[in-house]
């Protein structure tokens, strides 16, 4: 089963990006796994528990959150609507991200005003959705519709994913979920690591990733930049 989604992710080669990836130990525009960090947390304490969940999508922003394509729609269709959408959008600035927990993950999230970012995924739920197969009971059940508000189970049905709109929060997963104590001790390690490339971050693309199957991880298949460039993956 094929599956697509529309993330936003950092410039390939900037700190932000190599942060994220070095961290889950996946770089998702290679689709090469990748060193994590040289730090005495990552050698002596860290194991593949911390990240394993995260590390399956890449580090990454959900837009769109991942779907399967409609009987009508086909990858290149799925492309030129990208490249179309990237080619009305001017390129904007974000405040820093923070790392903070987000319930049992650990994550980057604005620091500032997320309102550009909540737009930017409130069009692409709305515009990418006549590519979406509907979402079938197998992964209705995986979205654990009994834990949700009675709000995303109606986005859920709607949409596909329940936390869009007004339950949509932008974030970069760093983590998987995490006691309180694992927690606590890696977002410390995580703050220092990301301390020194804290910075404003630059919004100028979108990213549309693929997961071949279920057991292969997503990769970035192509990034289209907002005024219309476009840069194609190694997929």
């Amino acid at each position: 089963m094929i599956r697509y989604a529309i993330y936003f992710v950092p410039a390939r080669h900037s700190p932000l990006w190599r942060f994220g990836s070095s961290v889950l130990g996946y770089d998702a525009d290679s689709g090469r796994m990748t060193d994590h960090p040289s730090s005495e947390f990552f050698i002596s304490e860290f194991d593949q528990s911390y990240i394993s969940e995260p590390q399956k999508y890449g580090f990454h922003a959900t837009l769109k959150a991942p779907f399967t394509l409609s009987e009508s729609a086909s990858e290149q269709s799925l492309c030129e609507a990208a490249a179309a959408f990237a080619a009305e959008r001017q390129t904007s600035h974000a405040e820093p991200l923070q790392i903070a927990a987000l319930g049992p993950f650990l994550a980057l999230v604005p620091s500032g005003d997320p309102s550009p970012l909540a737009i930017l995924a409130d069009d692409c739920v709305r515009d990418f959705d006549m590519f979406r197969a509907p979402t079938s009971a197998d992964e209705r059940a995986r979205r654990l519709p009994a834990s949700l508000t009675s709000r995303q189970r109606a986005l859920l049905d709607r949409w596909g994913y329940p936390y869009v709109f007004d339950e949509f929060r932008f974030h970069m997963t760093l983590s998987s979920r995490l006691e309180a104590q694992r927690q606590a001790r890696f977002r410390r390690e995580l703050e220092r690591l990301y301390e020194p490339i804290r910075t404003s971050f630059t919004i100028d693309s979108i990213a549309l990733f693929k997961q071949p199957s279920p057991s292969n991880r997503f990769q970035v298949l192509r990034r289209f930049e907002f005024g219309g460039g476009t840069a194609i993956s190694r997929i």
